[in-house]
């Protein structure tokens, strides 16, 4: 047997088979943290708390704290699924085990085509977001989109430590910044604003989980990373705890100040440019810009380091 890790697709009934993976490059805690956050946050946290305040007031909150329940699910389901299978096929394996081999090799292509056709919207969506900061018509977003595309693919070309590393910092950067963010504005905070608390009606929080719906996915995505971790045991869990942590933090604080400080004018573009001009004057146009770049890269990364341990399984049927 080679000294990759093969997953054994199992007749109905059977187990399920590894081999003990070979020494390949690996991920600690911090750094498979990082990972993971960069896959649930995107350039949507740009724009989506104040989306949601818009579309059903204060009672968006409902919507957010709702989808972070939904969220934690997910996480438990996958922590199981890792641990049990720690393989580079990720989603095929676990399809694998459950459906058969070629449901699970559909799964795979399935999401390796979304990551090829998704980077380059999501860059785009990012890129406009700096646009809208910085100025610059439809060609600067180009430009703008290809940069950072081609930026996650050097990173990508550098190796999972050299992609590691970064997004740890892009991602402790990023807390900087939403911490500077909510922080920073809370002083400017209006009683007004949380009255009346749905006035759009109690539908309208089922309208925000819609539009906030999409800023929940991403555990798939780092699925076949779990075999990266020299002990997915134990470090899964941790990795886990950390992610549904910082993440719920970072999108209730931001959807609170987003409510508490802008009210209805939390729709606008660029929510968090917004708050972080109220937390640090004109620089915030600045630091709002960073924090785009930031999440584009950072989604875009954890994705495409996902799909890079995937192709292996799927054009080789073993692990890289």
């Amino acid at each position: 047997m080679s000294e990759s890790t093969v997953l054994a697709v199992p007749r109905p009934g059977a187990a399920v088979a590894l081999a003990p993976a070979a020494a390949s490059p690996r991920l600690t805690t911090a750094r498979g943290a990082a990972l993971y956050i960069g896959a649930l946050l995107g350039p949507g946290l740009l724009l989506l708390p104040g989306l949601a305040a818009a579309q059903a007031g204060p009672a968006s909150l409902l919507a957010w704290a709702g989808l972070l329940g939904l969220s934690a699910l997910f996480a438990v389901v996958f922590t199981a699924l890792g641990r049990a299978f720690p393989s580079a096929g990720g989603v095929i394996g676990y399809v694998s085990a459950g459906l058969g081999a070629r449901q699970g090799l559909a799964a795979g292509w399935s999401f390796l085509a979304g990551v090829i056709a998704g980077a380059p919207v999501v860059c785009l969506i990012g890129a406009g977001y700096l646009t809208e900061l910085t100025g610059g018509g439809r060609v600067g977003q180009a430009v703008i989109a290809a940069a950072l595309l081609l930026t996650v693919l050097a990173l990508a070309a550098g190796g999972m430590r050299t992609s590691a590393t970064a997004q740890l910092l892009m991602v402790s950067l990023l807390i900087v910044v939403v911490i500077v963010a909510v922080a920073g504005s809370a002083a400017s905070a209006h009683a007004a604003n949380w009255t009346p608390f749905a006035p759009h009606g109690w539908l309208a929080v089922g309208h925000a989980a819609t539009t906030l719906m999409l800023s929940f996915v991403g555990w798939e995505a780092v699925a076949p990373l779990t075999a990266q971790f020299a002990d997915p045991a134990r470090q899964l869990p941790r990795v886990v705890g950390i992610t549904l942590a910082v993440t719920s933090v970072l999108y209730l604080g931001l959807a609170v100040v987003t409510i508490a400080v802008l009210g209805t004018g939390g729709g606008s573009m660029a929510p968090l440019a917004d708050l972080l001009r109220h937390a640090i004057g004109p620089a915030g146009t600045a630091a709002g810009a960073v924090a785009a770049i930031v999440l584009t890269l950072g989604a875009v990364n954890a994705y495409v380091n996902g799909a890079a341990a995937m192709t292996g399984r799927l054009l080789g049927g073993r692990d890289p």
